[in-house]
């Protein structure tokens, strides 16, 4: 049986779409659909942006304390909903629903709560001589947000940009929208004047581009695919758009003949490139040992990843579930068998599901070793649970072999502090972890090269929704 979330949000209002077709939200785990959704047209698109236009001189003009007030609302709906989201992000993308409960609703939970105390802190205007500088919301969003995060990606979206002012038009994931129409649900009884925030479900080719070209929509915030996002940029560009995109990553994990503990760096660097089922833009899919420890390496990697429990993600004893999709799971398995043909060392794992599994998307915890930087599953962002191990002679090598890829997002040094933290200076890429650091929601998220441009989360993200206006003689 499938529930049917078929209106949109729009102007404050559940709607009927301008079209009538439909799509199956399809539950990974058991290859079955849960849900459908409507699929929009550049109409629906049309009306979100003009609802949001209309309501931005009013939104823009509100008082710093108006839109804590419904930030506020906003997080005590999340926490009253947060079974229900957890539960709709583990149907949707296959989460366990220990990582759904722990992690993915948790994560966008905490993006609402850190803007407060950046708009509480946040000077807004300042005096420079004669003039008044002053800083004021940007526009007119629009939000194409991904599968793999889901809460997690428009809340970092939503939230600074309600707090800067912002007017809002989201298209998340068809893939995986179901969390989306329930945050919606708790947006709208949280008193936010009618077109400050629009819901228009559907795919890229379509509801994405319409967004990305519309001429009232002002700023554009996509995460995604490095290839998506190059055709958001030009479909954005005759607009003169501000894009922001947070894109692909190829993270490197080093771990340097400083680490205090090799075999714990190491089984701690497995977990984390399994964790989410290995779809996340910033997992560390490339560790980098040196050649003395390979074999040390490889016999740690293998029993850590013989620890990791694949299976039904309502399983208590589940530590990872499927990959999204059928598109995924075929890709991720074209990738496997393209390290197996270039000669890379497979040390467990492989294609095929995992045993005692007959039906849904499962990868095989997958760790392949003696691996060289020109191998496809060392440059190609494989978004599944696959390790690439690859050896490094000195530290010159491993930051070249690092630096060595067309993407720029995160990375992971472990060593001695003063030396990590040297190696850490080095790497091209917007994040780097130290000895195992986790993330930090006030810091800012996103990359370097095809990695993206532009900042999510902290005060760079809230910054990424303002425009600056120069008053000269105000002062």
């Amino acid at each position: 049986m499938t529930t049917a979330y078929n209106k949109f949000y729009i102007n404050g209002e559940w709607v009927e779409p301008a079209g009538r077709q439909h799509l199956d939200v399809i539950n990974p785990a058991t290859e079955e659909a849960f849900a459908t959704i409507s699929l929009g047209t550049a109409e629906d698109v049309d009306a979100a942006a003009q609802a949001a236009r209309a309501a931005f001189p009013a939104w823009s003009q509100s008082s710093v304390e108006e839109r804590k007030a419904v930030i506020t609302k906003i997080i005590a709906g999340i926490q009253a909903r947060a079974g229900d989201l957890a539960t709709a992000v583990s149907n949707e993308m296959g989460a366990p629903m220990s990582l759904a409960t722990a992690a993915q609703v948790p994560s966008g939970l905490g993006h609402f709560a850190a803007i407060l105390p950046v708009l509480d802190s946040y000077e807004f205007q300042e005096t420079r001589g004669g003039t008044l500088i002053v800083k004021e919301a940007a526009g007119v969003c629009g939000f194409i947000t991904p599968w793999n995060w889901p809460l997690n990606q428009i809340a970092c979206k939503v939230a600074p940009a309600l707090a800067a002012g912002c007017t809002i038009v989201l298209k998340p994931s068809e893939i995986a929208p179901i969390n989306a129409y329930i945050l919606t649900e708790i947006i709208d009884e949280c008193g936010l004047p009618p077109g400050v925030f629009n819901l228009v479900n559907g795919d890229g080719p379509n509801v994405g581009a319409a967004i990305s070209s519309h001429p009232e929509i002002d700023v554009v915030s996509f995460t995604g695919s490095t290839r998506a996002g190059r055709e958001v940029a030009k479909a954005a560009a005759d607009g003169i758009k501000r894009v922001t995109q947070e894109l692909g990553g190829k993270s490197a994990n080093i771990i340097l003949d400083s680490a205090p503990d090799f075999a714990k760096a190491v089984k701690g660097g497995v977990l984390s490139c399994f964790n989410n089922s290995g779809q996340s833009c910033n997992a560390p899919t490339r560790m980098l040992v040196p050649m003395a420890k390979m074999a040390e390496a490889i016999e740690v990697a293998k029993a850590a990843a013989a620890k990791v429990t694949v299976g039904d993600p309502n399983d208590e004893q589940t530590s990872m579930g499927p990959v999204v999709s059928e598109l995924q799971f075929n890709k991720i398995n074209a990738l496997i068998e393209a390290g197996i043909k270039e000669g890379a060392e497979l040390i467990v794992g492989g294609p095929g599901l995992p045993e005692g599994l007959e039906k849904g998307y499962f990868i095989k915890p997958t760790v392949f070793a003696n691996v060289t930087n020109d191998m496809t599953i060392a440059r190609e962002e494989v978004f599944g649970p696959v390790l690439s191990i690859i050896g490094y002679t000195d530290d010159a090598e491993a930051v070249a072999i690092a630096n060595d890829t067309e993407y720029g997002l995160s990375g992971y040094v472990t060593g001695e502090p003063a030396h990590a933290q040297k190696i850490a200076r080095q790497i091209r890429t917007g994040m780097v972890h130290i000895n195992g650091a986790p993330l930090d929601i006030s810091a800012p998220f996103g990359g370097y090269k095809k990695s993206g441009n532009g900042r999510e989360w902290g005060v760079e993200g809230f910054e990424e929704y303002l425009e600056t206006k120069a008053i000269m003689g105000a002062a």
